[in-house]
């Protein structure tokens, strides 16, 4: 019996091993998002008065990508477009449910696939088309919706 011990003890030492555990390599820091390109070549000129490339976190949405917000007046009203461009389609749709969250009182626009409502006071309508997610802020219904109209059939 007392062989058979020494042997299994012989067993397990040989099967340990000595060297020191390394640490897992330190893992790389993820690839910083490219910055978005200046998209405002796609926006309606007019009544435009500016356009600014946001970096990340378009309108102050910790769920939008950076993108182009171009503004507008209209008389004394003010109003903003926007849009960004995701990788592709599905990822684009997955931000207007953070968009229904965001808004208050969210209604669907069933004949565009848009949600309009309020963010912190202020009417906004967004849609999805293709990789883009786009919409407009400041606007009645009626209004946004022919602005954004006119918005998509700018996006490819």
């Amino acid at each position: 019996m007392r062989p058979l011990t020494v042997i299994t003890l012989a067993i397990l030492l040989a099967a340990c091993d000595s060297k020191p555990v390394a640490s897992e390599a330190p893992k790389a820091a993820p690839a910083a998002a490219p910055k978005p390109s200046d998209e405002s070549r796609r926006f309606p000129k007019d009544d435009q008065i500016g356009s600014v490339v946001v970096d990340k976190e378009l309108l102050g949405k910790p769920f939008m990508p950076g993108g182009t917000l171009v503004k507008y007046r209209k008389g004394k009203a003010g109003y903003d477009m926007f849009a960004a461009k995701m990788a592709n389609p599905a990822e684009a749709a997955l931000i207007l449910p953070d968009w229904r969250k965001a808004l208050t009182d969210p209604k669907l626009v069933p004949s565009f696939g848009a949600y309009y409502g309020l963010d912190a006071g202020r009417p906004v309508f967004v849609f999805s088309k293709g990789p883009w997610i786009a919409g407009i802020a400041g606007l009645s219904q009626k209004d946004a919706d022919a602005a954004a109209r006119k918005l998509a059939a700018a996006l490819d």
